[in-house]
């Protein structure tokens, strides 16, 4: 049966005669008020969404090559213990391994050892620069590098800790040199920091692109003959907005698209995306399981090529195999019992999602103009412009949550006395700050309920 013949039966209702109805059930009271909401990023958000929204969009299909994959999180201060974790989960399900990487010291061949590579990615979080070491990442995994994802952010480094590694020429230097590798995933844009720290999705998603052009103008100055197959990957912190969330992602992707014709790069680009720390609690901690579920979900419809879920607990715990597989389970059942894996791009199309899409993309696209205009996102970290729009936001956020507008159940709404968490602290879950000399302000991640739980633990 044909799409016509199926709903011949049905007339066709424009989005007027829908607002006029709307308006007639209100029965006198102002539609705007009533049912049009405002997002933190400026986005009006409408009741009823239909297919004459979509007529004045320009739709980009920007898309994951193929599915997604489920990530498991290791931190490798040993190698063999490492290995022998990396290698237990992938036999429970993970398909891909993100190595955080303390130090040069480590053995790489050690770490990777019997990891079948033809089926298994390795994303490295490195947290520290060196040629050599990249370099005998390569040499370990020759023959596989398009499974191999080096991640190297020097700007993120510069973010996070407010520092270069070396300094700007000699961290520059040693990415020219990571680059003249000829490994075409090497470069890493540590989106989820800004999110984690308070950053809304429009900022967010302009500072990604403005991230990572800082890398293009590199690549375009240095190594233009890398231009056309140098992949960047986007580690992305998705919160609990749900279909904002699916439309921050796929903005990400149009975004990037657009950015990289200007250059004539590579368009396609990845997409590392995991739980935001934002809305993590310590009290109701189980709680976190249901939020890191639904911003999963987000992640997949958004059509993130990996997603790494952290533990419902991993804010006060040290790593342990029950929180680890936990949210590893949750990764297999939204792909085997819930058939997250059977429908590439189930958001295309959808009125309400491409609107949000299109209007993310496109007060994104207006901050990155601005940010380019006043010197491009380095010049503006260092002018401290960056940290204190983050601020802003993130300020803007924390009252909400404090005068109940933003709910966090279990903490600030609906939270149980009987909780009792001072006794089971493993790791201190708040932000530390060492006072010492930094080039620039960092930015740092912080939840959005510290303060009412620091409050709380002094009353238990």
């Amino acid at each position: 049966m044909s799409k016509s013949e199926l709903f011949s039966d049905f007339q066709e209702i424009s989005s007027k005669a829908w607002k006029q109805k709307i308006q007639y059930e209100l029965q006198g009271e102002d539609y705007n008020d009533k049912l049009v909401w405002e997002s933190p990023e400026g986005i009006k958000v409408k009741p009823f969404y239909n297919s004459e929204d979509l007529k004045a969009l320009d739709i980009s299909e920007l898309h994951r090559e193929n599915g997604w994959n489920i990530a498991q999180g290791i931190y490798a201060g040993n190698a063999k213990m490492a290995n022998k974790k990396a290698s237990d989960a992938i036999i429970r399900g993970a398909e891909c391994i993100y190595f955080t990487i303390p130090s040069t010291e480590l053995n790489i061949h050690e770490l990777l050892n019997e990891i079948d590579l033809d089926k298994t990615c390795i994303h490295f979080n490195l947290q520290f620069l060196s040629y050599d070491f990249v370099k005998s990442i390569l040499a370990a995994t020759k023959n596989h590098h398009q499974k191999v994802f080096t991640n190297v952010d020097i700007i993120g480094h510069l973010a996070r800790n407010g520092n270069w590694q070396y300094n700007l020429d000699k961290d520059h230097k040693l990415l020219g040199e990571i680059i003249n590798l000829n490994h075409d995933q090497t470069l890493g844009v540590d989106v989820a920091l800004y999110g984690n720290a308070g950053a809304n999705m429009v900022q967010q998603l302009a500072y990604a692109l403005s991230h990572a052009n800082e890398y293009l103008n590199h690549l375009n100055d240095h190594h233009k003959d890398k231009l056309k197959s140098a992949v960047i990957t986007f580690k992305v912190s998705v919160g609990s907005n749900y279909f904002f969330e699916i439309a921050k992602l796929r903005a990400l992707r149009v975004l990037f698209g657009t950015l990289a014709r200007e250059y004539g790069a590579l368009e396609h680009c990845r997409i590392i995306a995991t739980p935001t720390l934002r809305n993590k609690t310590l009290y109701d901690y189980n709680t976190n399981m249901l939020r890191t579920t639904t911003e999963c979900m987000s992640a997949i419809l958004g059509e993130a090529d990996t997603i790494l879920n952290t533990p419902y607990d991993a804010i006060y715990h040290k790593d342990n195999e029950f929180g680890e597989r936990m949210a590893r389970n949750q990764l297999l059942i939204l792909k085997n019992e819930s058939y997250f894996d059977k429908v590439n791009n189930a958001a295309d199309g959808a009125y309400y999602i491409e609107s949000v899409t299109h209007q993310l993309s496109s007060k994104a696209l207006e901050l990155f103009k601005q940010i380019e205009v006043g010197g491009g996102f380095l010049v503006q970290l260092k002018e401290h412009l960056i940290q204190k729009k983050i601020k802003e936001s993130a300020t803007k956020e924390q009252e909400s949550f404090n005068s109940l507008d933003k709910i966090l159940v279990g903490t600030n709404k609906y939270a149980s006395r009987l909780d009792k968490m001072k006794d089971d602290l493993e790791i201190y879950p708040f932000v530390k700050t060492n006072t010492r000399k930094t080039l620039i302000e960092p930015i740092f991640e912080k939840r959005l309920s510290e303060e009412w739980e620091q409050e709380r633990l002094k009353t238990e």
